[in-house]
């Protein structure tokens, strides 16, 4: 009668049998099986084999397979099927759960109630919307690994500290997951710290991180510090940068000094406008700098055919760089208005490029008519740069204006009328409110 000693060592032998099948037929199928040695294999060949065919179902290659092999340690019924089938639950595409699992394979190990429940109740309880969950894991699965009360809690922590709304919590993680993977002390500070000493107030760039998350995934000594610089050097004033940053805050990101060299020749070959006038057409507008020089041309090229002198046109770009960025079609518009229905010189639209920047249907007509009813001349800017309700309050002013003497507005600053009597076109703006306007008008 064999001894139990000898039914251990049998199926030890059997064991070992087994384990060499099965590398053989991996090294067949061109798997590399060299880290499942102190990995726990099936016991025959027949079930490692339904393992590799359901993965290459999925859409996984060999060469994925060899890129993490511990995959192959996943038992079917305890593992891989009740992970996928979650995945699925929670907003993952059947159709994309290879790619899913090619990108983060380490899932196939996690349990599901121990770990990825709660990993998906935490992003639930940030506001990310439910049939957002799969949108954020497939851009980031790798959070289905992290601890709740590590990375991901401390980063949402210390942006609400800063004066992020947690509300917007939700939507910023939607759109940049990464940032819960961010280290607090050694990423995230450190940039918030570095905007804030550009002029970029806390509560500022907390609404520019709302809108704009990604924005903690630039590199600070990489990109964010060298395209100040850059900036710098170009000519943008420092007491600017925090206002080019809040208007476009992509400028820290982008390979700017390409871009900058680029279209500070286009402006110098086609209108002369030199290094300075550029520098302060980007303060104003540093969109600018990503347009196509195609779509920048348009107005320009339409104010030319205009018979305006091209050096008018280069006074008008600084001064109002937005002009470049009027559709065609509605400055031709508004031109034709002013032309025919106003009957006013073109120098005034020298003077006051911004008049196209106005909705012709919605703003520049209505008031036209409401002067011309009252029998009141005024300048482009008097007419136009003031809210509904100030404009109303200049209609009952005891006054006509007349092109030679009277109220001068110039944009930015104050009214004046006759007799010393000042009134501001808007209440006094801080600093921050100034920028925080220019942030969220984005």
């Amino acid at each position: 009668m064999p001894s139990v000693t000898w039914g251990v060592v049998q199926g030890r032998k059997e064991k070992l049998v087994s384990r060499v099948i099965i590398c053989d037929y991996l090294k067949g199928i061109g798997i590399v099986p060299d880290e499942l040695e102190d990995l726990e294999l099936p016991s025959t060949v027949e079930v490692m084999r339904e393992r590799v065919e359901f993965l290459q179902k999925l859409g996984l290659t060999i060469d994925d397979i060899n890129e993490y092999p511990l995959m192959l340690g996943c038992s079917m019924r305890k593992n891989v099927i009740p992970v996928l089938g979650y995945l699925e639950k929670i907003g993952v595409q059947r159709s994309r759960l290879g790619e899913f699992i090619k990108n983060y394979p380490q899932v196939l190990h996690a349990s599901v109630v121990v770990e990825l429940v709660p990993v998906v109740k935490f992003l639930r309880g940030l506001d990310v919307e439910k049939q957002d969950i799969g949108y954020v894991l497939m851009k980031y699965p790798e959070l289905l690994g992290f601890k709740l009360e590590g990375t991901m809690s401390t980063s949402v922590a210390y942006l609400v500290s800063i004066g992020v709304n947690p509300r917007d919590i939700g939507p910023m993680v939607t759109q940049y997951p990464y940032f819960l993977g961010m280290r607090v002390g050694t990423m995230i500070k450190p940039l918030v710290d570095y905007l804030v000493s550009l002029g970029l107030p806390k509560k500022i760039l907390a609404r520019l991180l709302e809108k704009r998350a990604y924005v903690l995934g630039y590199d600070l000594e990489e990109t964010i510090k060298p395209n100040v610089e850059c900036l710098i050097s170009f000519g943008i004033r420092r007491e600017t940068l925090a206002s080019v940053i809040a208007q476009y805050p992509q400028i820290i990101g982008l390979p700017l000094k390409a871009k900058l060299s680029t279209q500070q020749y286009f402006f110098n070959l086609k209108l002369k406008i030199d290094p300075e006038g550029f520098a302060r057409v980007i303060e104003r507008m540093p969109q600018l700098i990503s347009l196509n020089q195609n779509v920048l041309m348009k107005p320009i090229e339409f104010l030319i055919a205009r018979a305006i002198p091209s050096e008018d046109v280069a006074k008008m770009v600084v001064k109002c760089p937005q002009l470049v960025a009027v559709p065609v079609g509605l400055m031709k518009n508004s031109y034709y208005f002013f032309k025919s229905e106003m009957g006013r010189p073109v120098k005034e639209l020298v003077e006051f490029p911004e008049y196209f920047t106005y909705g012709l249907e919605s703003r520049i007509k209505p008031r036209y008519q409401r002067l011309q009813s009252k029998g009141i001349r005024c300048s482009l800017a008097w007419l136009l740069n003031c809210s509904d309700q100030r404009f109303e309050e200049r209609l009952q002013a005891d006054y006509i204006e007349t092109e030679s003497a009277g109220p001068s507005f110039i944009m930015g600053g104050k009214l004046e009328l006759p007799g010393g009597e000042i009134m501001s076109d808007v209440d006094e703006e801080s600093d921050d409110e100034i920028l925080y306007r220019r942030t969220v008008s984005l």
